[in-house]
């Protein structure tokens, strides 16, 4: 069966559709020795490079929950980076992350070699629950919930956030559920309400809890809650 070649690399687990469609553009995919064009078609009988390394058919889908501890820093390589994700973190499938966490956050991180769930997972638009629980440093009136409940205009964005779920888990702590993926966008709210964020534990993606994971621990995900994370997506594993 042939796929286009954009979907071919996002099942292979090498990157989004989007990234794979960049990378045909800039000229640094050959198909059969032939530089490929956009909207190819392929099948596992061709020989498929990335910038000269050979790209396999798709591999077992693997998702893993991982807890991504505070210091480490979502990218694969980066010499300015103390703790860099791909060092840090071992599995035998190549897998990365789908929504990356803060260097100074921690909490739930989702690894997977799917790049067609990663997609889904890293588009904004799919209104995806992500779960926190924040520590301030300044107690919590009602006034602020009420604020981040209904959203929160970011002047250095130009950008209202969407209406959230918030409420207090001590004189500190609040609980926020997200369904945006705006950059630091915690830390850009609470900033703009007059408070500074002291630490931010990602506790849910979806229907995936981090539960008692602790720093550095991962556990692959089957059964039931793999399916309802797929469900959710718009996808069948």
């Amino acid at each position: 069966m042939s796929i286009r070649l954009n979907k071919y690399l996002a099942a292979a687990g090498l990157c989004s559709r989007r990234e794979a469609d960049r990378l045909i553009a800039e000229g640094r995919v050959e198909v059969n020795g032939q530089p490929a064009g956009m909207g190819l078609l392929v099948t596992d009988a061709d020989r498929v490079k990335v910038n000269g390394r050979t790209i396999k058919s798709a591999p077992d889908k693997v998702v893993l929950a991982y807890y991504k501890p505070v210091g480490v820093t979502c990218t694969a390589r980066d010499r300015y980076a103390d703790k860099p994700l791909g060092e840090i973190f071992r599995y035998p499938v190549r897998v990365t992350y789908a929504g990356r966490l803060d260097k100074d956050s921690e909490g739930l991180l989702l690894m997977t070699n799917d790049g067609l769930l990663i997609e889904r997972m890293m588009s904004g638009s799919q209104g995806h629950e992500k779960e926190y629980v924040v520590k301030l440093d300044k107690k919590i009136t009602d006034i602020l919930i009420d604020k981040m409940i209904t959203g929160v205009f970011l002047k250095e964005l130009n950008l209202m956030t969407r209406p959230c779920q918030v409420k207090a888990e001590g004189a500190y702590t609040l609980r926020i559920i997200l369904t945006q993926g705006v950059n630091r966008q915690i830390k850009r709210m609470c900033k703009e309400l007059g408070y500074q964020v002291k630490s931010i534990k990602r506790i849910r993606v979806l229907n995936i809890r981090l539960a008692d994971l602790q720093p550095g621990e991962y556990r692959r995900l089957t059964g039931q809650e793999l399916e309802s994370l797929y469900r959710s997506c718009g996808l069948s594993d």
